[in-house]
């Protein structure tokens, strides 16, 4: 027979009532008996089986320099609800701040709701606060990031692969002297990225100048700040530079001109993302195609397979991107 709520009462102690409002995330209950209860409801087996009522878009924020209301992420969360239509599921985003006073009591909310799979926006996240996540009730997914220490689902973008095909194509246009536009916010996406474009130079026997790699915030208007300082120091410039993101490859581009560097003439530029208006700043933007949308659809998908089966095995899905072909890059073979 299955466990219910008057099999934990028994085996706790604590009233019926008690055990229904902790189950049921209800206030009123404090803290140990909470975690009693449901370290009891585990061990007797039930949870299994219930029935998931809704999918938790759980939108993680470190300090939001990097997840913030681009198209980017407002496209990755769309392909969510849309897919969460498509099998008439009810989509709740959650909005969880790592310097919000009551995150840790929101935390405990999320992994506590055995009725909502979780689906977490993990770019900013780092090991330790995805670990926690481990110990929720419901299935969960982690959606674009990585943890190689940790047993999770995932779905994710071919980093690597993307990052060293741009670069690759820098190189076949006579391109040696590669420069790296890092993000200042090192997430896991630009560590791979970082990974993609060392491979492609050491692959081709260049070795990448430490002094070619400037450090740049994320946004768009910071990024152009940040690198107008580096150029007011008139350093010695690559011929051509790749972009953890396309914000901070327009941001960088901008501040270029300012300072009367051209695009691509004198310095060629490779984004990553290809965000709607890549294809009308100027230079149109060469980068990185991320089916983001198709992300969050093949993220829910994955979700609920696991929801059906709780012995099912973990995948890590990573989307294919593709490279588009603008105008900020220069062919510099035979010059």
């Amino acid at each position: 027979m299955k466990p219910n709520i008057k099999t934990i009462s028994r085996l706790t102690g604590f009233s019926p009532a008690t055990v229904s409002n902790a189950l049921n995330n209800k206030r009123g209950v404090n803290r140990a008996t909470a975690e009693k209860i449901f370290q009891t409801a585990r061990e007797v087996g039930y949870f299994d089986g219930l029935k998931i009522q809704r999918i938790r878009l759980v939108v993680y924020q470190a300090d939001g320099s990097v997840v913030n209301d681009s198209p980017f992420f407002s496209r990755l969360m769309a392909g969510v609800e849309a897919e969460c239509r498509r099998q008439n599921l009810e989509a709740v985003t959650c909005h969880l701040q790592k310097n919000d006073p009551e995150y840790h009591a929101r935390l405990t909310e999320l992994l506590e709701d055995s009725s909502s799979a979780l689906l977490v926006l993990a770019t900013e996240m780092d090991a330790d606060e995805a670990a926690k996540f481990q110990r929720a009730l419901a299935p969960v997914v982690i959606l674009d990031s990585w943890f190689e220490e940790l047993e999770f689902n995932a779905v994710l973008i071919d980093n690597t692969d993307a990052a060293y095909r741009a670069v690759s194509y820098l190189i076949e246009r006579g391109h040696t002297r590669i420069g790296h536009l890092r993000g200042k916010m090192q997430i896991k996406n630009f560590y791979y990225r970082r990974q993609g474009y060392l491979r492609a130079m050491t692959e081709q026997g260049l070795q990448p100048d430490p002094k070619y790699t400037f450090s740049l915030s994320t946004g768009m208007e910071s990024a152009c700040a940040d690198m107008a300082r580096l150029l007011a120091q008139q350093p010695e410039l690559p011929t051509a530079f790749f972009a953890d993101n396309d914000m901070i490859a327009l941001g960088a581009m901008r501040a270029l001109a300012q300072a009367g560097v051209q695009a691509p003439q004198q310095v060629s530029i490779v984004g990553f993302d290809d965000l709607p208006f890549c294809a009308i700043s100027s230079p149109p933007l060469t980068t990185v195609r991320v089916y983001n949308y198709e992300m969050g659809q093949a993220a829910v998908r994955r979700l609920m397979e696991i929801a059906g089966d709780e012995n099912s095995y973990r995948t890590k899905t990573q989307v294919a991107s593709s490279f588009i072909c603008r105008d900020s890059v220069r062919d510099i073979r035979g010059i």
